[in-house]
């Protein structure tokens, strides 16, 4: 069944992307304005994050949304036959020098992304534009199939999957050598009693410890990857640096650093972000205070 499925999805890869794109729009708008498919999630996130835009403002920017959703798909799908050339020039990091200054170094890299499309573009692409092995964390998916059609995605062009629910064990093999570490941060976390809890786009959010505590342990050097989009098709990739030592910031600073610039990235390209997933999901209650980070606004006081 593996097979079957694969060779579908390559032989649709190598339709010219231009047509797909067509394919793309017409299945944004199904799911948009047909099935509706979490159409009130997204409305209701951009609501919370937006509040200060029009309900019309807000719907514009879903539409997009759907489209960059779709488009994350179609050119995921691509890059079962993509190559080298065709990687390159659709995703370019704007300062690759930052990367070299912390290889030449001799230090490790955590490198903490965001859901901005396209992170798998980038997940295939960045080995191709950097010296070090390039990790990434991801979350297995329970298909067996489609487990293995995305480790084959995320790993064809160099890139090195470890699963995040096995994460201890797995990087253990990298232990001793240079590389980057590439960490999706702001996914919902696994339990709100186990988080850091601070504001985010006025609203009390859980953030998944794991990234700034393995980066303090280490004293790994941490930089925020911004994926934004020229146009479509193509992608630029800024790096910033979140905290070369890590080590020496007290708690929960690295995190705050992160949520500035996870925030700026979203206000820059709203529809850019994945806003289809349930980042409010998790209700503030008065037992989480003593996980509340943020320097700049007490706990809420109520439920």
């Amino acid at each position: 069944m593996y097979y079957l499925v694969y060779g579908l999805l390559y032989l649709f890869s190598l339709i010219p992307l231009w047509l797909l794109y067509g394919f793309s729009d017409a299945v944004a708008f199904f799911l948009y304005a047909v099935v509706r498919y979490r159409r009130n999630v997204v409305l209701a996130n951009l609501e919370i994050a937006f509040p200060e835009k029009t309900a019309a403002e807000r719907e514009r920017i879903a539409k997009r949304f759907y489209r960059n959703f779709t488009d994350n798909f179609i050119e995921t799908i691509k890059i079962l036959s993509a190559g080298e050339a065709f990687l390159r020039k659709r995703l370019v990091i704007d300062n690759p020098q930052l990367l070299d200054h912390f290889y030449d170094q001799g230090r490790k890299l955590q490198a903490h992304l965001g859901h901005l499309f396209n992170w798998e573009l980038g997940n295939a692409t960045i080995p191709l534009l950097t010296r070090y092995p390039f990790l990434v964390a991801y979350m297995p998916v329970e298909n067996k199939i489609f487990e293995r059609l995305f480790l084959h995605l995320r790993s064809r062009m160099g890139s090195i999957p470890l699963p995040a629910t096995k994460m201890q064990r797995a990087i253990l093999p990298y232990r001793n050598s240079q590389y980057i570490l590439g960490l999706v941060a702001d996914q919902s976390p696994g339990g709100p009693e186990n988080s850091y809890w601070l504001d985010f786009f006025g609203r009390p959010t859980p953030f998944v410890r794991g990234p700034e505590r393995g980066a303090r342990i280490g004293d790994i050097p941490v930089i925020f990857v911004r994926f934004y989009k020229h146009r479509r098709g193509y992608y630029g990739v800024q790096l910033i640096t979140i905290a070369e030592h890590p080590g020496v910031l007290p708690e929960g600073e690295l995190t705050r650093r992160y949520r500035n610039l996870l925030e700026d990235a979203i206000r820059q390209q709203p529809d850019g972000w994945l806003w289809s997933h349930k980042r409010w999901k998790y209700s503030w209650k008065p037992e989480f205070s003593p996980f509340w980070i943020d320097d700049k606004k007490d706990p809420p006081t109520g439920d």
